[in-house]
């Protein structure tokens, strides 16, 4: 496949780039219809507690529509036209923001600092965020301040250690809420795909409207065979799978292909979210 180099470009610069339409309009009814019932599920301490994100459900077999998503041959085409035509799939989250449910704080999500492949142009990881409605800025859309996955800002210095639960009983004065001058809105289409370097500052503004805003992320290693091994070592499944029964047949064959697997002995690479190495802008 030929390199997109524009959009490449973008997300080795910026850290992030869309691709329009990548889900069809039954794949977008089908997910709404997931996922509104496993909201309808949440309790509401898990509610309060993931108030700032919305929900933070982790999503793998609790329906077909989910393996079918991790493979989705336009997500992967659109991969493989940036360069990346062996990912691996890691891990997917629904992040649904309620009616009028306060911001998301910045913050970055990748977690091996301490490994030089941080510092590298190519993500070691990216996540591909897929909105099941339109996004704005009075529904919660995401914000993103260019450039930060690779240098240094002021901001950087005043974050907590996201996901902790020091960043999720914030006050909203705090500096994980402020407006930066950099920062950039994301509003994208139901069933568009943005494609983003697990290193960059993003939050999301909060909703103002009456309903849901719920989003789809899934995280993907784009490179993943060139990654070192103590990071490989960390998130291989080296154990068979043990899915459910409808994972047999076609829906399984178009996943299997995506995990990541080690059989080396190589130590793990050690969880950090501190991006403590990174150099000033």
């Amino acid at each position: 496949m030929a390199i997109d180099q524009s959009r490449r470009e973008q997300l080795l610069n910026d850290g992030y780039c869309i691709f329009e339409q990548v889900l069809d309009a039954p794949m977008l009814d089908e997910l709404r219809r997931v996922t509104q019932r496993l909201i309808a599920e949440i309790a509401s301490e898990d509610m309060a507690k993931y108030k700032y994100q919305g929900t933070n459900v982790r999503v793998a077999y609790q329906d077909p529509v989910f393996a079918r998503l991790f493979a989705w041959p336009t997500a992967l085409e659109a991969l493989a036209s940036l360069g990346f035509d062996k990912p691996k799939f890691w891990s997917a989250f629904m992040l649904s923001k309620p009616p009028h449910g306060p911001p998301l704080y910045w913050h970055q999500d990748w977690w091996a600092w301490d490994e030089p492949c941080s510092l590298q142009a190519v993500p070691p990881q990216v996540f591909l965020m897929y909105y099941l409605t339109d996004t704005n800025r009075e529904n919660g859309c995401l914000r993103i301040i260019p450039g930060t996955h690779r240098k240094r800002i002021k901001l950087h210095d005043l974050l907590r250690e996201a996901h902790t639960d020091a960043t999720r009983s914030l006050q909203l004065d705090a500096p994980e809420f402020m407006q930066h001058p950099d920062e950039v809105d994301i509003q994208v289409k139901a069933g568009d795909l943005v494609i983003g370097d697990a290193r960059i500052l993003h939050s999301a503004h909060q909703n103002r409207t009456e309903q849901h805003r719920t989003l789809l992320t899934l995280w993907y290693f784009p490179d993943y065979d060139n990654l070192p091994d103590s990071i490989k070592a960390y998130v291989a499944r080296d154990k068979p799978l043990q899915p459910p029964d409808w994972w047999a047949g076609d829906v399984g064959k178009q996943v299997e292909p995506l995990i990541p697997y080690y059989t080396g002995n190589a130590p793990k690479a050690k969880w950090n979210r501190i991006p403590n190495t990174l150099q000033n802008a």
